[in-house]
């Protein structure tokens, strides 16, 4: 494969918009990350067949150094990393900051260190950054309509790549002013000069990632910006500051922790980017005047972000284009499709929508059969990792709720995080790491059983589907009529769908059912 096509990562767009980072710049900023390696390495490491596809270089004491390539690894000597080669690479570059990354003036590369309990650094992972020119056409349309985006998506997806470029477009293509928060100088590189990447637009460094949410307020008080762009919002002063941000009227660009919109909704300390989500009790009379049951999950505020894009590819996204009404729909269990946008070989960008989110047809039958509680077999076992949390309390109070889980080692391996609000403040690495991952994380407010079931009960009621309060009064119903306590219950107004597994589940009893009135109050009358 040649080289543009590979530093364009297979990105097909016209060789004269990409010539704006010319191959000799590229060539350059690689050799500055290749000067701080040592000589027989950085000799090594220029005579490798596709350079220019090279991901990262990899040296851990005494282990053989790699480089690390899409599909493959060439190990670079046959002798392992020294303290002495750890450290000459350390001495040729910046310093660094709180969160254990460092990287080369003028370029985009990123180097983080690994430590051992006593701070001594005892590995490297030098990972090599490319401007990309040409990702942000995807989504070009939805940049220039100034409303706010949240990008997502996996770890090495492109979400800073695609930010990057979009800071480039807003500021030179169309003259709009763009501050950049770059808290680990992944954005605009390290050094006081930002790198030609974000074109015309200002950096604000961060001292330490802890203050992010600091130096976002400080981008608006201060530099009047039209457009703020920042990479990956973690917590939740960080969420706070772009809501406030968003308010001013500002277009806010931003990246955060969780692969899809669901993910993000059932994270507790980034739900607030999408609206916030509660639990709220109606009354007999507001119940029935919505056509909905007395508990209910509802959006709390409007959502910070107008649009949400899922990236899923380099060269693939899924698109929501009002987070607000989307968010509503998956409360309501209503199906909810994204727009799909794919750019292919030729380089034209194919729009297509995703077929609506449901509960495929052969879940229906496991979906509709009688249950007594969470401990049923049709309820899937949620993985719990407690930090400073008993585990044997855990254990006892999912015990208590009917809740089956399961609790693990470590964090990554977990579907949720069970804390304290003392150790969530104090963002160990491993709460650090949990948010990164886009493991939600649910604060106990003591080590008690009663304060742990209480956030393990929030755990299940975002995970419990609409329509299973739809049907648990639908069970109900039959209940009364089979026990002759009534011989017609009507229930609660529901989508054709949900209907359509409350008459399921009727006839499954032996019982008559008919759908009556109109839209959207159409709702089952269970009878003998």
């Amino acid at each position: 494969m040649r080289g543009l096509d590979m530093l364009l990562y297979g990105c097909r767009i016209p060789r004269a918009r990409a010539g704006e980072m010319s191959m000799q710049q590229t060539s350059n900023e690689l050799e500055a990350l290749l000067r701080g390696l040592p000589a027989d390495l950085a000799s090594r490491v220029r005579s490798l067949d596709g350079l220019d596809g090279l991901l990262e270089i990899v040296m851990d004491l005494g282990r053989l150094p790699e480089a690390r390539f899409a599909g493959r690894e060439d190990t670079l000597r046959q002798h392992e990393i020294t303290a002495e080669d750890i450290a000459y690479v350390i001495s040729h570059i910046g310093q660094f900051g709180g969160d254990n990354r460092a990287g080369i003036e003028r370029t985009l590369h990123r180097i983080s260190a690994l430590r051992n309990r006593a701070g001594k650094v005892v590995g490297l992972t030098l990972r090599v950054g490319r401007a990309v020119y040409g990702t942000v056409d995807i989504i070009r349309d939805i940049v220039e309509s100034g409303r706010s985006i949240l990008l997502l998506g996996r770890p090495g997806v492109g979400k800073t790549t695609m930010l990057r470029e979009v800071a480039r477009v807003l500021a030179d293509e169309f003259g709009k002013r763009v501050v950049v928060v770059d808290t680990s100088n992944e954005i605009a590189g390290d050094g006081d000069i930002p790198h030609p990447g974000i074109g015309r637009a200002r950096r604000m460094q961060v001292p330490t990632p802890s203050l992010q949410h600091a130096v976002m307020i400080e981008a608006v008080e201060n530099h009047m910006p039209e457009v703020v762009v920042i990479d990956e919002i973690g917590t939740e002063q960080e969420a706070a500051a772009a809501r406030t941000i968003a308010e001013r009227g500002v277009q806010l660009i931003a990246t955060a922790h969780g692969n899809t919109l669901e993910n993000l909704m059932l994270n507790p300390t980034l739900t607030d980017l999408v609206g916030g989500i509660q639990t709220v009790t109606l009354s007999d009379e507001e119940a029935r005047r919505r056509g909905t049951q007395k508990s209910v999950l509802e959006r709390k505020a409007p959502p910070t972000f107008q649009v949400l894009v899922e990236i899923q590819a380099y060269q693939r996204v899924a698109m929501y284009h009002d987070v607000a009404q989307t968010v509503d729909a998956i409360l309501l269990g209503m199906p909810v499709s994204p727009q799909i946008r794919e750019r292919g070989i030729d380089g034209e960008i194919a729009e297509t929508t995703q077929e609506p989110s449901r509960a495929p047809a052969d879940a229906v039958e496991r979906r509709s059969t009688p249950r007594t509680g969470f401990g049923d077999g049709e309820r899937q076992t949620i993985k719990v990792y407690p930090f400073g949390v008993s585990w044997n309390r855990v254990e006892e109070a999912a015990r208590g709720l009917g809740m089956p889980i399961a609790v693990v080692r470590e964090p990554e391996d977990a579907d949720v995080v069970v804390t304290l609000k003392n150790y969530y403040r104090r963002k160990t690495p491993r709460l650090r790491n949990a948010e990164s991952a886009g493991i939600p994380i649910y604060i106990a407010r003591s080590n008690s059983t009663n304060q742990i079931a209480s956030a393990l009960a929030s755990v299940a009621e975002l995970r419990r589907a609409p329509e299973d309060h739809a049907l648990d009064e639908a069970r109900e119903a039959i209940e009364q009529v089979v026990n002759g306590q009534k011989d017609e219950v009507e229930l609660a107004p529901q989508n054709a769908y949900i209907r359509r597994l409350q008459h399921e589940l009727a006839e499954r009893a032996s019982l008559s059912s008919r759908s009556t009135g109109h839209e959207p109050v159409r709702r089952v009358q269970i009878y003998r």
